[in-house]
């Protein structure tokens, strides 16, 4: 079984459109949540949102590539070409042979889906771009990544909802681990704060319309965000021999299903996909130091992964930090375990905590540490990433420091 580090992050987020101003604004509990800047505002009931402001695709992409990009494949594009540029890989002869791309996303190109429809209902036209097709399917980022920089392994899109993320992560990770791929460029992305993405989710009745509070007593559902972050993954003997900079080894992964309800929690189906996974990455409850949680900030999702955490971890669990950043980025949906994957990163490579923002009311429910409003200064060794999605589907990883 190979070894799989971390050579290579980027990102495009409402906090900022790189990794460093990422950690600065985790740093500064900073609040990425705003109002919204879409089209139809005035008909929709929920009008905040973690929303990346003042993106110039013109500025960052060509005419032609602009016609096949949707906004989420555009912010795929520019993470995964930071993350790859700090990796100092290049993709030439057999190493594009052995390097894929596995990316997440719920729903792929919500804005060109969204577009289209307004000119065919809306204004009665007859035809669409000739490209819809191939800008809104879900695998059109991994393919455009692939294309642009020649990786000719295993490439595909993962769509679980919330988890998509963590799954794509994870089976990047397995595929380099089982000898399938020796890097594997792999995270997630989501663009669903148009007209359309927002009034679905309206529909469910999960949104809060002032902030997003996870484990707070007094929180009011969960806050849309969108953005990407991308990682390079790559063997460790690889890495290595190459002199990279590792950024963190990841060690753990593990996939439950809750096959109970399409929308509700479970939370044997969390504390099976977290014990799973720290069976996977052979350290004890005790060896954690930081989980970044799925943390949505609704009644149902906070209470019940506080007690999955509390189930597998026991004593330990009064100890561990916790925190949930879509208090800060709002929830990318799709793309959202990404994003999250950074702030674990920061803590194993800076010793800073990001905090839970918009913290007010202790609930009993969640009497967990869950780094209140401050990030919080503390050495960690092996981190923690949940993502628990609607249909009850699991995705958790376990990261260590670099040796």
């Amino acid at each position: 079984m190979r070894r799989v580090v971390i050579t290579g992050a980027g990102t495009v987020n409402a906090l900022a459109c790189d990794v460093a101003a990422t950690y600065a604004a985790f740093a500064e509990g900073r609040c990425g949540i705003g109002a919204l800047d879409v089209r139809d505002l005035d008909r929709l009931g929920v009008q905040i949102g973690g929303q990346v402001r003042d993106w110039d695709a013109e500025a960052r992409f060509s005419r032609q590539q602009i016609t096949l990009y949707d906004r989420f494949t555009q912010f795929t594009l520019t993470a995964a070409t930071q993350a790859i540029s700090q990796s100092g890989l290049q993709f030439d002869g057999d190493l594009g042979d052995d390097s894929g791309v596995v990316l997440g996303t719920a729903a792929g190109g919500v804005n060109t889906w969204d577009d289209s429809y307004r000119a065919v209902y809306a204004e009665d036209k007859n035809r669409v771009h000739p490209f819809v097709v191939p800008r809104l399917m879900n695998s059109a980022a991994a393919s455009h990544v692939a294309m642009q920089f020649g990786l000719r392994g295993p490439s595909f899109s993962v769509s679980t909802a919330c988890a998509s993320s963590n799954h794509a992560m994870g089976l990047a990770f397995q595929a380099i681990r089982g000898g399938g791929a020796k890097v594997m460029v792999t995270g997630g992305s989501e663009s669903m704060l148009c007209f359309g993405g927002i009034k679905a989710w309206e529909g469910l009745r999960v949104m809060s319309q002032t902030a997003c509070r996870p484990f707070s007593l007094n929180r009011s559902g969960m806050v849309q965000g969108e953005g990407a972050a991308v990682f390079v993954f790559e063997e460790l003997d690889h890495a290595r021999a190459r002199g990279a900079e590792i950024l963190a080894e990841v060690i753990g992964f593990a996939m439950t299903s809750d096959a109970s309800d399409i929308v509700m929690p479970s939370q044997e189906g969390a504390a099976r996909a977290i014990r799973l996974a720290l069976r996977d990455a052979k350290v004890a409850p005790d060896a954690v130091g930081y989980i970044n949680a799925h943390g949505t900030g609704t009644a149902a999702n906070d209470k019940t992964e506080c007690a999955a955490i509390a189930q597998v971890f026991g004593a330990a669990a009064e100890r561990v930090m916790i925190s949930s950043t879509k208090s800060m980025h709002g929830h990318l949906i799709g793309g959202t375990g990404a994003v999250e994957l950074l702030a674990c990163l920061m803590a194993l490579q800076q010793g800073v905590i990001a905090p839970t923002i918009g913290y007010e009311v202790a609930d009993p429910e969640c009497p967990l540490d869950v780094v209140p409003n401050q990030a919080r200064q503390a050495a960690v060794d092996v981190v923690m990433s949940n993502a628990f999605a609607f249909g009850g589907l699991n995705a958790v990883l376990v990261l260590r420091k670099a040796a």
